[in-house]
């Protein structure tokens, strides 16, 4: 019975011992990523983005192409995990974020953000002029009166806030 349970206490001890001495990373220990700059409820929000599940664009933006991504798309009797970003097509301004987090990290409060989002491409339907819209209310609003086209795509990105509109920052960006 002694046996068992020093048996027992030191392969516990190995087990913990090898999670704590992972091989140490030689050189940087950090990945630099493109930042990005988008609009949420009249506010510029800092992301990087990493991920994109439509071929083409994920070569234009040198991200990793990842398919399924859009699988997180709402199927039937399914909720989403999606939230919406509107791209403009022609680069006119910077995209528009429907959701936030209040703060990044473990201090979010805002559950309905989420860093996958489904593309929706905007397209002026005149020359572009005047304000930048910087809500989803605005983009809506822009389409309702015909200055602008939405096209819903089946493309999901991942895009996660670095920098809340708030201007708090997850931890090592600066």
């Amino acid at each position: 019975m002694i046996q068992r349970r020093l048996f027992l206490v030191l392969s516990s001890l190995l087990v913990l011992t090898a999670c704590a001495n992972a091989p140490v990373v030689t050189g940087s220990a950090e990945t630099v990523l493109p930042l990005n700059r988008a609009w949420f409820e009249g506010r510029k929000v800092d992301y990087i983005t990493t991920d994109v599940s439509d071929a083409t664009m994920a070569q234009k933006l040198g991200v990793n192409h990842v398919p399924r991504l859009a699988d997180a798309l709402p199927g039937p009797g399914r909720r989403s995990v999606v939230e919406r970003v509107y791209k403009f097509a022609g680069g006119e301004q910077i995209s528009v974020f429907q959701s936030a987090p209040s703060a990044p990290g473990t201090a979010a409060t805002n559950d309905a953000y989420s860093p996958l989002w489904r593309v929706v491409m905007v397209r002026p339907l005149r020359p572009v002029g005047g304000p930048e819209l910087q809500s989803e209310e605005q983009v809506l609003a822009a389409a309702e009166r015909g200055d602008v086209t939405l096209e819903v795509t089946d493309i999901v990105v991942n895009c996660p806030i670095t920098r809340s509109a708030g201007g708090q920052a997850l931890k090592g960006v600066r």
